[in-house]
C-alpha cells in the first residue's frame, strides 16, 4: 500500500497484517512493515501503537524521541523501539529506512536484553545477519508470497538472536565468561566447586562475578550449583533405585543431612517422600 502520510514520498509502500490466533499465542509476529522514504519535515509522535518497532536508517538523518529524550540519528543506525510506550521521531533533513512493527509471546523479554546492551540506537560492525531478513519480511509482502507465519516467526527470531548474542566492539564479553562457567558448573558439579575459582576461572573479582553471575542467571553461583546438584538428584531418584545417600555423594553433596536439607528447600519434600510421590503417580 501506498502511505498518505504528509511528508513521506508516493515511492515509499507499507504492509500491515493480521496473525492468526495461533501466531499471537505461539510466535513472533510482524503487525506491519514498510520501506519508507521520509521527507524533511516529517514528524511522528503516538502515545502508543501496540508493537516493538525496528528500523534500519539507510540514508539521511533523523530525531528519536524515547522517553522524554531526543537522539539524532543518522544512516547505518537501527532503532529499536518499545511503541507500547510514548515515542516518535521526525526529520528536518529526510531520511529513508526499511522497519517492522512485530510482537510476540516474548517479545518483551527480547527487547529489554537487546537494548540492556545495545541501547534502543546502534550500529553493527556487519548488518548483513539483520538486514537480510528484515528485506525477506519484506519481500513475502511485497512479492504477494504465500505467509507462513512459522517463517515469519523464525525471520524475526533470528533477527532478535542475533541481537541478543552481538557484543559491541571494545565491551568486556561477561555473558560469555558466566556461559563458560555455567558450562564448567554442569561438568564439575560432582566435586567440589569454590566460588573463589570460578570467579578466577572467569578473571573477575569475586564480588563482581557473584553480581554479574546473578544477573545473567538469576541466581547466586552457589545456589545455581545447588540447583544443577538438586535437578540432577531429582532425576536419578525418578530413573533409579539407587539409594538415597549413594545419590548424595554422586550429585556433590558432602553428606546425606545437607543434601536432605536442601532437596527439601529446594522441592518441599525430602528425597524419600519425593521417590515416593513420583511411584504413587502423584506428581
Amino acid at each position: 500500500m501506498k502511505s498518505c502520510e504528509e511528508h513521506v514520498s508516493p515511492l515509499s509502500d507499507y504492509f500491515n497484517y493480521s496473525p492468526t490466533v495461533t501466531a499471537i499465542n505461539t510466535f513472533f509476529y510482524p503487525i506491519c512493515t514498510g520501506h519508507f522514504i521520509y521527507e524533511p519535515g516529517y514528524h511522528q509522535h503516538r502515545n502508543s501503537y501496540d508493537s516493538f518497532l525496528l528500523m534500519y536508517i539507510q540514508s539521511g538523518k533523523c530525531v528519536v524521541n524515547i522517553e522524554n529524550t531526543s537522539v539524532e540519528t543518522d544512516a547505518g543506525h537501527f532503532v529499536l523501539l518499545d511503541c507500547f510506550k510514548p515515542h516518535g521521531y521526525y526529520s528536518n533533513y529526510g531520511y529513508e529506512c526499511l522497519w517492522f512493527h512485530f510482537d510476540g509471546p516474548v517479545a518483551r523479554q527480547y527487547y529489554e536484553l537487546i537494548t540492556s546492551h545495545l541501547g534502543n540506537i546502534f550500529t553493527l560492525n556487519d548488518t548483513y545477519p539483520v538486514l537480510n531478513k528484515m528485506s525477506k519480511l519484506y519481500n513475502i509482502f511485497y512479492n504477494n508470497e504465500i505467509i507462513r507465519e512459522a517463517m515469519m516467526s523464525k525471520y524475526i527470531s533470528d533477527i532478535l538472536t542475533f541481537l541478543v548474542l552481538y557484543m559491541p566492539q571494545g565491551t568486556t564479553n561477561h555473558t560469555n565468561s558466566i556461559e563458560e562457567t555455567i558450562s564448567y558448573i554442569n561438568e564439575h558439579f560432582t566435586e567440589e566447586i569454590s566460588i573463589d575459582d570460578l570467579a578466577k576461572k572467569a578473571m573477575l573479582s569475586q564480588y563482581y562475578f557473584i553480581r554479574q553471575f546473578k544477573k545473567e542467571t538469576g541466581y547466586t553461583p552457589h545456589e545455581y550449583i545447588i540447583n544443577t546438584r538438586i535437578s540432577t538428584a531429582k532425576y536419578m531418584l525418578q530413573t533409579t533405585h539407587m539409594l538415597i545417600k549413594d545419590i548424595c555423594f554422586q550429585t556433590g553433596f558432602s553428606c546425606e543431612s545437607v543434601f536432605c536439607t536442601s532437596f527439601k528447600k529446594n522441592t518441599g519434600q525430602t528425597p524419600a517422600q519425593y521417590r515416593r510421590s513420583i511411584s504413587e503417580g502423584i506428581r
